[in-house]
């Protein structure tokens, strides 16, 4: 997949992975929209850009989303690359007392229905390009569930299993389907998690690798290693993640 002459639009883009990767693809050549709730968050994160352009949108709001898509159509109708990355997270343990249904709506929310809605609605626009792209941001726990997170683990499967469908959905058509499979990452989801994590700005730079390789399944640093462990023994992977002696 080229990375110039790309109309870019990127979910979560005032932040962490989304900012860092609108960095790396921030160029004359380019043109990048970045997507988020936080309008002030977003504005700063456009100045560090060229070629940038804001839009304030709730992805979880049909409404705002219809607004966004409508936005899109007349200010950007050669839109050739959407980047699902917005993304929710909560920690907590499923025991009786953990409020687990309000957690688990609010991420399956973002991280699934979100970008399945709005990945529908600019689908006639990509298809429009002479090469397009869709990229979905997973985790490493769609590959084996983790128990700090576990709805968490839970919507990250479920849009993994989407991607792989969209992908073979879209074969014959000219839109790429990517799925980015990070480790932890440093950003403000896991700055109460005590263990190592990478930094945005590396996880960007393997995603653009990936991304000129025509890398379907980027699966970055420790995300990659657990893959090749789950391969070999789902359950040694499970009771590694988890702890489990």
């Amino acid at each position: 997949m080229e990375t110039l002459n790309n109309t870019i639009l990127i979910t979560g883009g005032g932040s962490g992975i989304g900012l860092e990767v609108a960095k790396k693809l921030s160029a004359p050549e380019n043109k990048i929209i970045i997507v988020g709730r936080n309008l002030e968050k977003l504005i700063s994160a456009a100045s560090e850009l060229e070629n940038a352009t804001v839009i304030r949108c709730d992805i979880t709001i049909e409404s705002e989303v219809d607004a966004l898509v409508e936005q899109v159509k007349t200010s950007f109708p050669d839109l050739n690359i959407l980047i699902n990355n917005s993304g929710s997270a909560h920690q907590f343990s499923l025991d009786e007392h953990s409020n687990a249904y309000e957690g688990a709506r609010k991420e399956m929310e973002i991280n699934y229905l979100a970008p399945i809605r709005l990945t529908e609605k600019l689908l006639p626009v990509l298809k429009s390009q002479p090469e397009a792209a869709v990229v979905n941001v997973t985790s490493v726990v769609a590959i084996v569930p983790w128990a700090i997170m576990p709805t968490y683990s839970a919507s990250k499967a479920a849009l993994q299993s989407y991607t792989r469908l969209l992908r073979l959905s879209l074969a014959k058509s000219e839109v790429k389907v990517f799925e980015v499979l990070p480790p932890l990452v440093d950003t403000d989801f896991t700055k109460n998690i005590p263990t190592d994590k990478m930094a945005p700005a590396e996880v960007a730079d393997a995603i653009i690798k990936g991304f000129k390789e025509d890398q379907f399944e980027i699966r970055i640093g420790f995300a990659d290693h657990f893959y090749n462990v789950n391969k070999q023994s789902p359950e040694a992977a499970f009771n590694t993640l988890n702890g489990i002696s």
